[in-house]
């Protein structure tokens, strides 16, 4: 399965572009195959992201392995950190 990265193109905030920038610079230095998804141009794919989240406010960015969720940002660099993303990305 493939990395799903939940992302808005359409945003007013500089922070989430910044982690939005952070997950795809990792994964992409990292070799890791990724898709990106735009909620911003589909409510059904922000339902979506939601959903898996388990959280009716969640905010993009949020990661998924297939259908099951990762988690947001902060746990992106925490796995990151503690040098656990394989565990993390569920790869």
């Amino acid at each position: 399965m493939a990395i799903t990265v939940f992302y808005s193109s359409v945003s007013g905030s500089l922070e989430m572009k910044k982690r939005q920038d952070r997950i795809i610079s990792v994964l992409s230095s990292k070799n890791i195959p990724y898709k990106l998804v735009d909620i911003s141009q589909n409510s059904d794919m922000k339902d979506l992201m939601r959903q898996r989240a388990g959280n009716p406010t969640a905010l993009p960015p949020q990661i998924c392995n297939g259908d099951v969720y990762c988690g947001d940002f902060i746990a992106f660099e925490n796995a990151i950190e503690m040098e656990e993303l394989d565990a993390f990305l569920k790869l």
